[in-house]
């Protein structure tokens, strides 16, 4: 009788797990501190740097910032405004003129829908008013987390969230507050890092220093108030 041999069973392989990103190893709260006592010292009166004399024009001028440099939008928003003064006005603007209205701040033929439909969302759904929660704030056409963080934060001094642009998202990563690169998560490492009264003027801040100092391609870390505490490898400069 053949002797059999036993065929060896191949083991399946372990499926690879995918590891999510972690929160910054940089988030000690005496660290963030530091940070923002540097903040403090660059910006003590960072602002919404978007012209708006309300809520609506702030929620307009922010869905046409995307892509687009705030200087272009505020060049473009005096006249848009004259000519549409109210939400009612934009809900019933003809969208081919509207587009050519804001054309110069890129993506027109998007953002003209956009504002189409939250104007007329808030005319018809909110009384013409912008509404004050996050989540009334993610039904109106154009606007995601960064948007409605702007609107509630600027206009009515409600802290939802941090606003995550481009500038913070650099600066967050380079401090080592966030390992994320996706905006939701970063928002959420951020929120869990900075103390809830901080959220609406330390996005404010981080905009600002992101645009003066901790530039993209050649940060100014002789002139950064926070160079101490970071230990980016994109650092020009170091005094240790």
């Amino acid at each position: 009788m053949a002797k059999s041999t036993a065929k060896s069973k191949a083991k399946p392989k372990a499926a690879a797990k995918k590891k999510s990103a972690a929160p910054g190893r940089g988030t000690d709260p005496r660290r963030v501190r530091k940070i923002l006592d540097g903040l403090d010292k660059a910006f003590p009166a960072a602002e919404c740097a978007l012209h708006h004399q309300n809520a609506f024009q702030l929620l307009i001028a922010t869905i046409l910032s995307a892509q687009c440099t705030d200087e272009r939008v505020n060049k473009v928003t005096p006249d848009l405004f004259r000519k549409y003064p109210t939400p009612r006005h934009f809900a019933v603007a003809d969208p081919r003129e509207l587009e050519q209205d804001i054309r110069s701040t890129g993506f027109y033929r998007n953002k003209a829908k956009s504002i189409l439909g939250a104007s007329k969302r808030i005319v018809e759904e909110f009384g013409g008013q912008v509404p004050r929660t996050m989540e009334e704030m993610l039904t109106l056409s154009g606007v995601a987390r960064k948007t409605a963080n702007v609107v509630l934060g600027t206009a009515f001094g409600i802290a939802s969230g941090v606003v995550v642009d481009t500038h913070v998202q650099r600066i967050s990563q380079r401090l080592d507050l966030t390992k994320n690169t996706d905006p939701k998560k970063i928002e959420q490492d951020l929120m869990q890092a900075v103390p809830k009264d901080r959220w609406i003027l330390f996005s404010h801040q981080l905009i600002l220093h992101g645009r003066r100092v901790c530039q993209a391609r050649r940060p100014k870390c002789t002139e950064c108030t926070l160079e101490k505490v970071c230990y980016s490898k994109d650092k020009t400069y170091s005094s240790w």
